[in-house]
């Protein structure tokens, strides 16, 4: 019986403590209604954004031209360029050994010289057997002769001058001059090599100019525009400020992207054509619905914003989010252009939570200023 006992006061005992206990932690918990954050709401504003489409590409010379030897069988005597040097149109680049060349020159020049003197010689017969036919000492057979004769020796003559022209032309193929101006961007000649017709010497950006190739999507190229504004970053870090040139008119089969050709200035500064390089094509301005930064809260990958109604009860309302400028966000979905929407600290907030709204502070007015000492 005094053990039975015993056991009923510790019963009693515990059961107090617990009561005590849910008691306390009771006293912890809000009251129902009671406002669980301060905040400050703000209305969604219409403002003018930019419209940009973000893209990367590879920078690239804007033309590359191939510079070889035109001359063939002949030995490289002097090289005058390196890769990285600035040529003028018509500047000379390398020389090709030309003593051969000057020699068949020559001889050329004297071939002509005896075609002219035996043109001269046959054009006097030919005017002496006219005369001589009309005197009657010549038969026509021997005048039709004396005619072929002179004919004969003028076309010697212009065969003769196509092969000085000819031997001038070879001549001056020793000298590989530059077909452009622009910046040399590869060298193969060497002094002392032998190169034949056709042989690659070196490689010249025409102009200095680059260009951005930007890979867009399929569904992008229908608001590009030829001469839209673009700034590209280099992955040296360089800006470029460029313009759209074209946009391909074909998409690749494999990747279902576009190129679109961005002039760019001359080849200043850090970028080099090869780089990677990321920018933005600048499309206009369009309004927008928008709020600020703050108010937007991102969970498990999605947008929201918290709304707060008549009631002080704010609701989560998934928002699907735009372009960004400044402070401001766009939000494209989910949102009216009425509500009020918590400015900050949604973060801390859940749906149907009850807040307290207060105005938001106004920015302190500039301290007048000092009166003028006299």
């Amino acid at each position: 019986m005094k053990k039975s006992g015993l056991w009923v006061w510790a019963s009693l005992f515990l059961g107090l403590v617990s009561a005590a206990q849910g008691a306390a932690d009771n006293s912890q918990l809000p009251l129902p209604g009671k406002p669980s954050l301060t905040v400050t709401v703000v209305t969604p504003q219409m403002a003018s954004l930019a419209q940009k489409i973000n893209a990367t590409g590879n920078l690239a010379a804007w033309q590359e031209a191939i510079i070889g030897a035109e001359a063939n069988g002949l030995k490289i005597t002097e090289v005058r360029v390196n890769v990285g040097d600035r040529v003028q149109r018509g500047d000379v680049l390398a020389t090709l050994q030309s003593d051969t060349l000057r020699a068949e020159l020559a001889q050329a020049d004297a071939a002509l010289a005896e075609a002219t003197a035996s043109a001269q010689e046959a054009k006097a017969q030919a005017e002496r057997a006219r005369s001589l036919q009309q005197q009657g000492f010549f038969s026509s057979a021997q005048l039709s002769q004396a005619v072929a004769a002179e004919v004969s020796a003028l076309a010697r003559v212009q065969s003769a001058r196509a092969m000085v022209q000819l031997q001038n032309v070879r001549l001056s193929q020793t000298q590989v001059r530059a077909p452009d101006a622009g910046v040399i961007s590869a060298r193969q000649a060497t002094v002392g090599t032998v190169v034949g017709a056709g042989t690659e010497l070196f490689r010249l950006i025409r102009q200095g100019r680059i260009e951005w190739r930007a890979e867009v999507t399929a569904a992008e190229i229908g608001r590009i525009q030829v001469g839209a504004p673009v700034r590209v970053t280099a992955a040296s870090g360089q800006v470029l400020q460029g313009k759209v040139r074209t946009v391909a008119p074909s998409v690749n089969a494999q990747t279902r992207q576009a190129l679109v050709y961005v002039d760019l200035p001359a080849a200043t500064g850090s970028a080099r054509a090869g780089m990677y390089a990321q920018g933005e094509i600048q499309l206009g301005s369009a309004a927008a619905l928008t709020v600020p930064q703050t108010a937007v809260v991102v969970r498990d990958g999605f947008s929201y914003v918290y709304a707060v109604g008549a009631d002080n009860k704010v609701s989560q309302l998934k928002v699907q989010t735009g372009r960004q400028s400044a402070e401001r966000v766009e939000v494209t979905q989910g949102l009216k252009a009425d509500a009020r929407v918590v400015a900050s600290g949604g973060a801390f907030l859940n749906h149907g939570d009850t807040v307290r709204v207060v105005q938001a502070s106004a920015p302190a007015s500039a301290p007048a200023p000092a009166p003028a000492a006299k």
